[in-house]
């Protein structure tokens, strides 16, 4: 019986060990050219099953022709997510002129 909850034990952590961060990036032209910094929240509920508000990558780099947008989970937004249990799930949308 203790072997099993130890060897429980062991595979939960290895596997919690293992999660990644998740982060989409792309470029659009030549990418950031100025270095002007624009970040903006998506909102989602249910572990991001339902959309509440996105950002709008074109939208926040205006009348720019070259910009680097990034998708990501910030250590805030991960926290967040952890203490609602999944239910409020936010993420960060940046994007660099």
């Amino acid at each position: 019986m203790k072997n099993k909850f130890l060897r429980f034990v062991m595979l939960s952590f290895i596997c919690l060990s293992m999660v990644s961060c998740y982060t989409v990036s792309y470029a659009v032209g030549s990418g950031s050219q100025t270095g002007e910094t624009i970040m903006e929240k998506n909102h989602y509920l249910v572990a991001g099953l339902a959309t509440i508000k996105t950002a709008n990558p074109t939208q926040m780099a205006g009348d720019a022709k070259n910009y680097q947008v990034t998708i990501t989970h910030t250590f805030v937004d991960g926290l967040i997510n952890v203490l609602t249990s999944g239910m409020y799930t936010p993420t960060t949308t940046i994007v660099k002129k």
